[in-house]
C-alpha cells in the first residue's frame, strides 16, 4: 500500500464537511426535537400528574378549611385563590425532581444527556414541558375548589404573567436542585422536607397575620408566599398589596434556578 499516495488523496481539513453545528437555527431545531421526544415520553404519566395536582391543590385547600372555625365569604375567597399555588408547588418540588431521580435509576438520564443536541436545548425542553403540563391540573383544581366554596373570581389579565412566572419558577427551582444534587436519595429527602414545610407553614391559604412576625419576614423573601400573592392578584380584587415586590422576588428565584441549572450543565460539558 502506497502511504504517500494515500495521504495525497486524503481531503484536507478545509475540504471535510463540518460536523459542528451551531447558531440559533440549530438550537431551535434541537429544542423542537427534544420537546417532541420529551412529550412522547410524558404521554404515559402526564394525565396522572394532572390528577395528582388536583388532589394536592384541591385536597389541601379543603383540608385548610377545617382549621377555620367558620368559613366566611372572605375566607373562602382567600382559600380558593391560594389553590393554584398549592397545585404548582408540588410539581416543581416533588414531581420534577422525582422524575429526574427515576431517570437516573433507570439509566435513561445519561442517555438523554448524551443525545447530539445542545444541553441548553435539553434543559429548555424540560422547562417548557413541565410549565405546560402544570397548567391543566392547576386550572382544574381551581375550578373544583371554586365550585365547592361557591366563590366567584374576578379574573384579570394579570393572571397570565403571574401563572407563567410561578410555573417557571417552580420548575426552575426543582430542576436546578435535582441536577445539582447527584444522589437520588438526598434529592428525595430534600424535596419531601421542603414540600412538608412549604405546604403546612407557608401563608398560602391563610393570612400571614396568623404567623409570628419573624416567620412572615422569612416568607417575604421565599418564593412560595409570593407565588400566592401574584396569582391571588390575578383572581381577586383588594386582597393583595406589595405586588411589585412579589414579582421581583419570584424573578430573582427564577434566575437563581436557571443559574443553578446552567452551572450544572457547564460542569457536565
Amino acid at each position: 500500500m502506497n502511504t504517500t499516495a494515500t495521504l495525497q488523496a486524503a481531503p484536507s481539513p478545509s475540504q471535510l464537511p463540518s460536523t459542528i453545528r451551531s447558531g440559533a437555527g440549530h438550537w431551535l431545531r434541537s429544542l423542537n426535537r427534544m420537546l417532541r421526544f420529551d412529550l412522547s415520553r410524558a404521554r404515559q404519566w402526564a394525565p396522572m400528574m394532572a390528577v395528582a395536582q388536583v388532589f394536592m391543590g384541591a385536597g389541601m385547600a379543603i383540608m385548610y378549611s377545617f382549621v377555620y372555625p367558620e368559613v366566611s365569604e372572605a375566607t373562602a375567597l382567600y382559600i380558593v385563590t391560594g389553590t393554584p399555588t398549592l397545585a404548582l408547588i408540588p410539581l416543581g418540588l416533588l414531581m420534577l425532581p422525582e422524575s429526574v431521580n427515576q431517570q437516573r435509576l433507570e439509566g435513561t438520564f445519561d442517555f438523554t444527556w448524551s443525545l447530539p443536541v445542545p444541553r441548553t436545548a435539553q434543559a429548555a425542553s424540560t422547562f417548557l414541558l413541565y410549565t405546560l403540563l402544570s397548567l391543566p391540573g392547576m386550572v382544574l383544581s381551581l375550578v373544583v375548589v371554586a365550585l365547592l366554596y361557591g366563590v366567584q373570581l374576578s379574573v384579570s389579565p394579570l393572571i397570565v404573567p403571574a401563572v407563567l412566572l410561578c410555573a417557571l419558577m417552580a420548575v426552575s427551582l426543582g430542576f436546578g436542585m435535582a441536577l445539582a444534587i447527584p444522589n437520588p436519595m438526598v434529592v428525595s429527602v430534600v424535596t419531601s422536607a421542603l414540600a412538608f414545610v412549604v405546604l403546612l407553614f407557608s401563608p398560602i391559604v391563610y393570612p400571614p397575620s396568623h404567623l409570628p412576625g419573624w416567620l412572615f419576614a422569612i416568607h417575604q423573601v421565599l418564593p412560595f408566599y409570593n407565588m400566592a400573592v401574584v396569582i391571588r392578584a390575578g383572581l381577586s380584587v383588594g386582597l393583595v398589596s406589595d405586588l411589585a415586590q412579589s414579582f421581583l422576588v419570584l424573578g430573582a428565584w427564577t434566575v437563581a434556578g436557571w443559574a443553578m441549572t446552567g452551572w450544572v450543565i457547564a460542569r457536565r460539558q
